[in-house]
């Protein structure tokens, strides 16, 4: 597998040993619900943790909770609670959209404020190698003792921008230096006790410490959102380096904004929008489908439009496994007959039209085109009525394998008693066989308002949900 190294910025051999894959991935500062532009960056790697493992690679996958912050500290003040409180709901809320998005849980999903003194002993040991330095209760980190500074992002420290979080002021040696620890601004802060006093660690060296703690050094993969590349990787990169003189990721991987209007998402801009807000309207399959569908490097540009297509084409993806499974209760013969041999051979070779694209650079986009392809050859030997059992098993496991792999297969669904429903389809299909057209036509209107769409099939009636 050969995959977009920012670093190296081309397509560099996934080298894994051992079968096993250490991978670390930015999650979400915790004083909010995430944005469609945070979930990209959650779905993409997520994908990418399915297809390895779906490729008989163990992984172990880290992703962070920023829960200590200045912006959580300031949600605290306006809710009248405590920071530990508003990372706690919000953990919580980041875990109900995670779920719906199909998004499995890492390996270990480390904290901030338990990983303090890990903190503490690398921030040490970049003061006492001469790469960082000590302001009042502020300890910064020395951009200028680091002669790589900039080799991830590909700028010279010069030309650099002062960007997200980066501080300015006139403690600081450069302006580029940035805070590995923040003194307590008054009693009431949340804070830690230090060599340097009370204070809480800078939003870049958390990654670092956990990166170092839960997977060591030299990674597999360090991923996040294209926005991260500077100053927040730039700097994880430098004061891992320093801290520890080891390499701290192979691959460093990074997706694609989503845009509104031509601009990047963002809290910042004001014009995001939440999961949970869109989710309100789309289902959440939909929503993971319209941030696979494009290539991950990508940019995407959301709108309502675009979202109405992508429920589209996930339905259609989800009503071949609906047809497989329906055809799958009344179908008999356990022989293939030859032109089955054929369209199964043809599957298989798309499926490993998938693995190509999947391999070349983490293609979904391509991936994706080779399952739509899938489900056609499959409902065109469907339209066959006498498809064998044997045939619409086998394909049935093929094509849903797909699915789930990619996170879109149909799921359980609350709504509703589907004891019932069956029950009231049975009934309709005797009141037809009885000629009472009338009352079948009154329990098809009864399913309608329950949201159930019925179908009468060669093979029996037919229901879904609307």
């Amino acid at each position: 597998m050969k995959l977009y190294n920012t670093l190296t910025q081309q397509k560099d051999e996934l080298t894994i040993k051992d079968n096993t894959v250490r991978m670390y991935v930015c999650g979400p500062t915790v004083y909010n619900f995430f944005h469609i532009g945070n979930a990209r960056v959650f779905v993409v790697f997520d994908m990418l943790r399915r297809y390895l493992e779906y490729r008989g690679h163990k992984v172990i996958f880290v992703q962070n909770f920023t829960d200590v912050d200045d912006k959580l500290i300031k949600r605290a003040l306006e809710e009248g609670t405590t920071v530990p409180e508003v990372a706690e709901k919000y953990i919580k809320e980041y875990f109900v959209d995670a779920e719906g998005l199909g998004i499995k849980a890492a390996t270990v999903h480390p904290r901030a404020t338990e990983t303090i003194p890990e903190i503490i002993a690398m921030v040490s040991a970049l003061i006492e190698k001469g790469h960082a330095y000590v302001r009042g209760g502020d300890v910064y980190f020395d951009t200028e003792s680091f002669s790589e500074y900039g080799k991830l992002s590909h700028r010279d420290i010069e030309s650099l921008e002062a960007g997200a979080r980066i501080e300015i002021n006139d403690v600081k040696k450069s302006v580029y230096d940035f805070a590995l620890w923040k003194a307590q601004k008054e009693d009431t802060e949340i804070a830690w006790d230090s060599p340097w006093g009370k204070g809480r660690p800078g939003w870049h060296i958390e990654c670092s410490a956990m990166v170092d703690k839960f997977l060591g050094s030299d990674i597999d993969i360090h991923g996040g959102g294209q926005d991260l590349a500077f100053p927040h990787h730039e700097n994880e990169v430098a004061q891992t380096e320093c801290a520890t003189g080891k390499c701290l990721a192979k691959i460093w991987m990074h997706n694609g904004y989503i845009n509104v209007d031509n601009k990047k998402m963002s809290k910042s801009l004001g014009n995001f929008f939440t999961v949970r807000d869109v989710a309100e309207k789309y289902d959440y399959q939909v929503i993971r489908y319209f941030l696979l569908s494009p290539h991950y490097r990508s940019p995407v540009n959301y709108s309502a439009e675009i979202l109405e297509q992508a429920k589209g084409a996930l339905e259609r993806l989800q009503n071949c496994e609906e047809n497989l499974a329906f055809r799958l209760k009344s179908a008999v013969g356990d022989t293939l007959s030859e032109g089955e041999r054929t369209t199964l051979l043809a599957i298989d070779a798309k499926n490993a039209e998938m693995d190509a694209a999947m391999d070349d650079d983490f293609n979904t986009a391509d991936a994706i085109s080779c399952v739509f392809e899938i489900a056609k050859l499959i409902n065109t030997a469907l339209a066959d009525t006498s498809a064998s059992k044997a045939f619409i098993q086998n394909a049935y496991d093929k094509y849903r394998t797909l699915l789930v792999l990619f996170g879109l297969e149909l799921r359980a669904k609350e709504k509703g008693d589907e004891a019932e429903i069956e029950a009231l389809v049975a009934e309709r299909t005797a009141a037809k066989k009885e000629k009472n057209y009338k009352r079948a036509d009154e329990i098809r209107d009864t399913l309608g308002k329950m949201g159930i769409i019925i179908e009468d099939t060669p093979q029996g009636p037919k229901w879904k949900r609307a």
